[in-house]
């Protein structure tokens, strides 16, 4: 049987669970049985779940049931510590997680789809194009799957893809995630990034409790439309006008993300820019410095300039962090090694 033949628990809810108990001719509380095997004992073998019958193993298998594992493919390892892990999609395509060991902290961050609509100029994987949407089985794999899963602290949905184009699946995985019959994460563990697709963010800000960061890069209309295409149907202003309407004061943290591009968006006029654009919005921004990808115009900034930016929204009242550059060795930025993957196969 090939993989798109098979039926994947992994990606299931307690509900669906449910109903492939009762197809297998099992109790419904079979379903929590097997969600504890595929989540918290993380088996990728059907046959270790031992305290279902062998004869319902082998009726779920005979079904086309499988537990739901791909392994990664190719692994390229920083001398940071930083890991990019490639996988092999279920629709023929590539996809990357990043492992990122941070002191006590270590986040997995992971893709939504292969490929992107979005057309982002700084995006290697924009550049690809949009091949296909992950599963909410190929998101919780990226987590199941690398050999630092039971060491994560944290994961961000800000790999491969626009989360928000990929909302259903995305939800999914975040309630497989967080759901007491999961993982069982405080929904504070992960945080979700967006180029601001409205109403699937409200969707997400209304369904769950995890962080949002909101990718700006620009605060005025034209110079953001230059780099993002999305301005043109969300608007930046309509975004922030949206995420007003949201409590970010407890618990729940919104960020933006900030690529400083040389000459681009790091002059005083930005800066003013910014805080007229996030008045009255309890967030912060993370600045992140370019990294270059192959026959793009686009330059990042020196660390003294970084440094002064930095500063100087500091100094304006915007709570702002420098994000530190890691796996620059490995190309960490997200579809590089997926795009070379792909070339390779054609």
């Amino acid at each position: 049987m090939n993989r798109n033949e098979q039926r994947w628990l992994v990606g299931l809810s307690l509900p669906e669970l449910e109903s492939v108990a009762t197809e297998a001719g099992l109790r419904p509380f079979a379903a929590r049985q097997m969600a504890d095997w595929l989540y918290r004992k993380r088996t990728a073998d059907l046959a270790a779940m031992t305290n279902l019958s062998l004869a319902a193993r082998q009726r779920l298998a005979g079904a086309g049931y499988v537990v739901g594992r791909i392994e990664p493919c190719e692994v390229q390892v920083s001398r940071d510590g930083t890991k990019k892990y490639l996988f092999p999609t279920l629709g023929g395509g590539y996809i990357e997680a990043v492992y990122i060991p941070d002191r006590d902290r270590a986040t997995l961050c992971v893709s939504s789809q292969a490929g992107c609509k979005m057309g982002c100029r700084f995006c290697m994987t924009g550049r690809q194009g949009f091949q296909h949407q992950l599963t909410a089985g190929e998101i919780v794999n990226q987590v199941l799957a690398i050999p630092e899963a039971e060491r994560l602290t944290n994961v961000v949905f800000m790999g491969m893809g626009e989360p928000m184009d990929n909302i259903g699946a995305v939800l999914r995985a975040v309630e497989i995630l967080t759901a007491e019959w999961g993982l069982g994460w405080s929904p504070t563990r992960i945080t979700v990034s967006t180029v601001g697709i409205v109403p699937a963010m409200e969707r997400l800000l209304r369904e769950t409790k995890v962080h949002i960061a909101v990718s700006l890069h620009n605060p005025f209309d034209g110079e953001r439309r230059e780099l993002m295409p999305v301005q043109n149907k969300y608007p930046i202003e309509e975004v922030a006008a949206v995420l007003r309407r949201f409590d970010f004061a407890h618990q729940r943290r919104l960020s933006f993300e900030y690529i400083v591009f040389e000459g681009m968006n790091d002059s005083p006029r930005h800066v003013e820019g910014l805080v007229r654009l996030l008045r009255g919005l309890e967030c912060r921004i993370n600045l992140i410095r370019f990294h270059a990808i192959p026959d793009s115009p686009l330059r990042g900034v020196s660390p003294e300039r970084m440094h002064r930016l930095n500063g100087a929204l500091n100094a304006a009242g915007i709570t702002t962090t420098t994000r530190a550059s890691r796996g620059e060795d490995i190309f960490a930025a997200c579809g590089l090694l997926s795009t070379a993957a792909k070339n390779r196969s054609v």
